[in-house]
């Protein structure tokens, strides 16, 4: 039901720059007003990713286990705070992280939402009015030993964690899904193409084990990428001198963070000036992501190519149909998803640049510009990470070879290149054009200028024996040597 501005209940919240009336049903507070005000840009907002907002609230928790532990909260207000932020990393008052992604002040307004949402549920649970300012403050409990400086960019980190956790796991069903179709595929033999031009036979199973290749790679990228990013700076506060953090908070808050993410690898950066001002590891794991969606469209492109027909193309593999391709032209059938995961790639290809233009954007002690860098990081991984599945479903389990298409194989020029160890370049070229201006057979003209025998003319052209390793045919020549000494 629609309610006016007179039948909406309001409380008054103060600020340095005044008082303002909040709305007395949100959890959010008068910064977390002003932010709304200030920065309706992307219309994305923070609930759209909950694993950052769970992050942002696990840091919190373990800072303020930290405080409690040296008694600079007290019991009541650190178990009410506590209790708060396990509602919410339990799913709870999501909907309340209303600031947009995009905004001013280096993830300031992030970092207020979440203290202003975990003090007000504080409040209610001492049976206070919700409020974000008494008897707990977001600012002086909530954000106790903490900046935004240090609690946003770890966040980031430990939701990227998060993701490309996920990201691998979807990655290795798909790499499974190849290695299941480069097994199914190896005996079925095909013509193999260098810049779009005949080449010398090849399996189906060897292109799709290629593939399978370049993601394993990537799987091994992504272990390197959460390498760098377990370094956080808790405790660094304002610019890394650690000013108002205690120096037992620092390693007992480490302490916490690892227990509560279940990421026993985090660590407190050696040099926390330099963790808060630089931001390369976003652009180290961003790079991680480009490279994926490269593989990713390579893979793709392929596809598109190998089942392109079924008449006018290469016709060679055959996609699942999963929909109708024309509006006009009845019984069309188009490569729609590996065409969606190419535009992906595309995609989370451009959020990379704006990653690197941000981070090398960052001035002196700080850079303001994370939001951008955490607003186009998780939304690469979230269209990366949710193509792979459907990629995988929709696409490469249903795959089928067409026999009919690959039969061209026995037919190429490029078979002629098993003869160059046996009658040398020159004379290997001459036939290979009289091959083409004919069109007739390659073993024809061979047998026909009385070049090789047939029996070894077998031997050196069999398309199966050039997916080998060897030179084709000198196995066939010692055998016959050893036979003509005897």
């Amino acid at each position: 039901m629609y309610m006016n501005q007179e039948e909406i209940q309001f409380r008054e919240e103060s600020d340095l720059l005044g008082t303002r009336l909040v709305p007395r049903n949100a959890y959010w507070g008068i910064q977390t007003l002003r932010a709304q005000e200030n920065f309706g840009v992307s219309l994305v907002r923070l609930f759209n990713y909950s694993t950052l907002v769970q992050s942002m609230v696990m840091v919190k928790k373990a800072c303020t286990q930290a405080n409690h532990n040296l008694g600079h909260l007290i019991d009541e207000y650190a178990e009410a705070i506590i209790q708060a932020c396990d509602e919410i990393i339990a799913g709870n008052l999501e909907d309340q992280f209303v600031v947009d992604m995009l905004q001013g002040g280096a993830g300031t307004s992030t970092n207020m939402c979440a203290n202003e949402v975990i003090a007000s549920r504080a409040n209610e649970i001492l049976g206070e009015p919700r409020n974000t300012l008494s008897p707990i403050s977001a600012l002086d409990h909530v954000n106790l030993s903490q900046s935004t400086n240090d609690v946003y960019p770890t966040a980031i980190k430990i939701a990227t964690i998060y993701g490309l956790r996920d990201l691998s796991n979807n990655l290795r069903s798909l790499i499974d899904a190849l290695d299941e179709k480069a097994d199914e595929f190896k005996d079925i033999l095909k013509l193999g193409r260098t810049e779009m031009q005949d080449a010398v036979p090849i399996t189906l199973g060897q292109e799709f084990g290629a593939w399978s290749g370049a993601l394993k790679r990537d799987l091994q990228r992504i272990g390197w990428a959460i390498d760098i990013l377990k370094t956080h700076n808790i405790g660094a506060t304002a610019i890394g001198t650690s000013l108002n953090a205690d120096p037992e908070y620092i390693e007992l808050a480490e302490k916490y963070l690892r227990e509560i993410t279940g990421i026993t690898e985090l660590t407190t950066s050696e040099n926390l000036v330099d963790d808060t001002q630089n931001s390369d590891e976003f652009v180290h794991a961003s790079g991680l992501l480009r490279v994926i969606a490269t593989n990713l469209s390579k893979i793709a492109g392929d596809l598109i190519l190998l089942s392109s027909g079924p008449i006018g193309g290469f016709h060679e593999i055959i996609l699942p149909p999963v929909q109708p391709g024309s509006s006009i032209m009845p019984g069309k059938i188009n490569p729609v998803i590996p065409e969606m995961v190419t535009q992906v790639a595309f995609q989370v290809i451009g959020h990379d640049l704006v990653i690197s233009l941000a981070a090398q954007s960052g001035q002196l002690e700080l850079n303001a510009f994370e939001p951008v860098i955490a607003y186009n990081f998780f939304q690469a991984l979230k269209v990366l990470k949710n193509s792979i599945p459907i990629f995988t479903e929709k696409c490469v389990k249903g795959i089928k070879p067409n026999h009919l298409g690959l039969d061209i194989v026995h037919r190429s020029v490029g078979l002629v290149t098993a003869l160059n160890p046996v009658i040398g370049y020159k004379a290997t070229s001459q036939v290979a054009k009289k091959a083409l201006d004919t069109g007739r057979p390659i073993r024809e003209i061979i047998l026909e200028e009385g070049i090789l025998d047939a029996d070894w003319l077998d031997v050196l052209l069999s398309p199966r024996r050039m997916t080998q390793a060897g030179i084709a045919g000198h196995e066939h020549k010692k055998s016959q040597d050893h036979d003509d000494s005897k």
